[in-house]
């Protein structure tokens, strides 16, 4: 079975280690382990009657609830199949500028949706050490006929860029796109979103994901923030349909379940203050802060054969980097987990690397 380039594929991990893949301790999908909230199972529960009837195709109930929680009008909010559906919408956006920027390391996804369109790549590297990053434009540069793709937090890094850093940005691309799958992980006094400013910007697109916080990603439901006259096009090259049933009833209960939320917040600040702590004391090993619900760890040794042997071993998956070429076999990210879980990968990774 080929090695996958994202996490989560337990189907070959469980190949490798030889057991089943509910036997697999993942650290390579960057899931919350504290969900699906109990509010989503029951919406789904009571919604399976439902299922003889289409979705409602304009998902008037579920981009309302959306509006309330981000203070915004419906139309403002288009939902869809996981955000990795409307990241291929706007691949096929950009694809229409003259050139796209990625911020890099990038999530794979990107180059997937732009090189479907044949969209022309442009490269900028973000400082692994200071965590900085600059477009250095030339004052002749134009940028007003290209695009800005990036993620905030970054993936797979877990640096959190300010909002004013990214705000110049605004003024001077034809569209900008930043990917905040991982903010809702940032305690609401400290998150950078740019939600609370799309309405005055119409070049500005802002993706969503309710599967990583709210442990859902087998229900496939994401959305995005933009101006209605663009969600308006993406809408006629689409499928119909895209979000079910059961994705909609769940997503709308998961938004109203403000103690899943505080829980969250709660939680992972000292969870991913341990894990961290726990890496950091592991000779050879380098984890870098995060603001995200992962650590990024750089690696004395070969990641690839420790994620072989900790299969091999001890049934724990964590991620390669191979699929970010500038990280390459020297880095690693892991899911924060619950704290019996995160002891679990440090006592395999000590037993690892020191050969014991």
């Amino acid at each position: 079975m080929r090695q996958p380039a994202h996490g989560g594929n337990l189907a070959w991990a469980a190949a490798l280690a030889g057991c089943p893949p509910d036997a697999i301790l993942d650290f390579s999908a960057s899931i919350s382990p504290l969900g699906p909230p109990n509010s989503a199972i029951a919406a789904i529960l009571s919604q399976i009657g439902n299922l003889k009837h289409y979705p409602d195709p304009t998902y008037s109930e579920l981009r309302l609830a959306l509006s309330h929680f981000h203070q915004l009008p419906p139309e403002w909010i288009l939902p869809g199949n996981g955000s990795a559906e409307l990241l291929t919408l706007i691949g096929r956006e950009l694809a229409q500028l003259a050139a796209t920027t990625l911020i890099t390391p990038a999530f794979g996804d990107y180059y997937r949706t732009l090189a479907a369109y044949n969209a022309n790549v442009l490269e900028c590297p973000l400082s692994l050490v200071t965590g900085h990053w600059s477009l250095f434009l030339d004052k002749g540069q134009k940028t007003k006929d290209k695009g800005l793709l990036l993620n905030n937090p970054h993936n797979p890094t877990g640096k959190i860029f300010l909002r004013d850093s990214i705000l110049p940005y605004l003024e001077q691309f034809a569209l900008v796109v930043v990917d905040e799958a991982f903010m809702d992980f940032v305690p609401p006094n400290e998150e950078q979103s740019l939600i609370p400013v799309v309405q005055e910007y119409p070049n500005l697109v802002i993706l969503r994901s309710l599967t990583k916080f709210y442990s859902l990603p087998g229900l496939r439901l994401g959305y995005a923030i933009a101006h209605p006259d663009c969600l308006a096009k993406w809408q006629l090259w689409r499928d119909p349909w895209p979000v079910n049933t059961l994705a909609a009833a769940a997503a709308i209960a998961a938004l109203q379940d403000t103690e899943f939320q505080q829980q969250t917040w709660a939680w992972l600040p000292p969870a991913r203050n341990q894990l961290f702590q726990g890496l950091a004391e592991i000779p050879g090993l380098h984890p870098q802060i995060s603001a995200a619900n992962f650590l990024l760890v750089e690696s004395e040794e070969s990641t690839s054969q420790l994620q072989h042997q900790l299969l091999k071993y001890h049934q724990i998956l964590i991620r390669d980097c191979l699929s970010f070429k500038e990280l390459g076999d020297r880095f690693f990210r892991v899911a924060v987990r619950e704290e019996s879980d995160n002891q679990r990968l440090l006592t395999a990774l000590n037993s690892v690397l020191s050969g014991k």
